[in-house]
């Protein structure tokens, strides 16, 4: 059994919670109002924003030159055409570019991503990776379950379901579960039970991130 395997026992539940969730139940139907939908692009920014960091700490802390360079490029992707397409992507919900760039984290955002650069700032290479995949793996593979139940009418719900289905994101989350599985096999018993441990933590803000937007999280006070 490979590690990746010996994970989904930890994420398959967590996807089963996330696609079983109102708001993503809903964003498959077409029927989500787009309120929560709309909070949810704007943390995501902030979110995308962080994941460029790690990308950068793995880039610096990675093993090997071929791992080295992939980091990079995911880094240069991340910071020049997938933020332009997700501000291409928000104004088609009304969501100005100055809107986005002044967005707040919420308390999930700010816990997720505040977890995410620690892990990668302090933790070995392996922990960088176990906190980087379930992001996208849980997007793929809930993208991909919405996707076989059929297409929502919806033209920005039906663009989220095509763009983490699609062969492109779901080949990189093929090379992440790869990688993951390439440096558990020399991990010790105590590292792989740590990438599980860190493994878990993410995947579960991951089912949080759709819940604050859902219930349109704020700080209270």
């Amino acid at each position: 059994m490979s590690f990746t395997e010996e994970l989904a026992d930890i994420g398959d539940p967590i996807w089963d919670a996330i696609v079983a969730h109102p708001m993503v139940e809903q964003l498959g139907e077409g029927t989500l109002d787009e309120a929560p939908f709309r909070y949810w692009v704007r943390q995501d920014y902030v979110y995308l924003t962080e994941y460029a960091r790690v990308f950068a700490l793995g880039a610096a802390n990675a093993p090997d030159l071929r791992r080295m360079g992939t980091f990079a490029e995911l880094l240069d992707s991340t910071l020049n055409t997938e933020m332009d397409l997700h501000r291409a992507y928000a104004a088609d919900f009304g969501i100005s570019e100055a809107e986005l760039e002044a967005t707040e984290p919420s308390p999930t955002t700010r816990a997720y991503t505040d977890f995410l650069v620690r892990v990668a700032s302090t933790g070995t290479f392996g922990d960088l990776v176990a906190a980087l995949l379930p992001c996208m793996w849980g997007f793929n593979e809930t993208a991909k379950r919405l996707d076989g139940r059929g297409r929502p009418d919806h033209a920005g719900y039906s663009e989220w379901i095509e763009m983490y289905a699609g062969e492109a994101f779901s080949d990189l989350t093929e090379w992440c579960q790869g990688l993951m599985n390439d440096v558990a096999a020399d991990a010790t018993a105590a590292e792989r039970e740590r990438y599980r441990d860190i493994f878990r933590t993410s995947a579960r803000y991951e089912y949080r991130f759709w819940d604050a937007a859902w219930r349109e999280e704020g700080w209270g006070i």
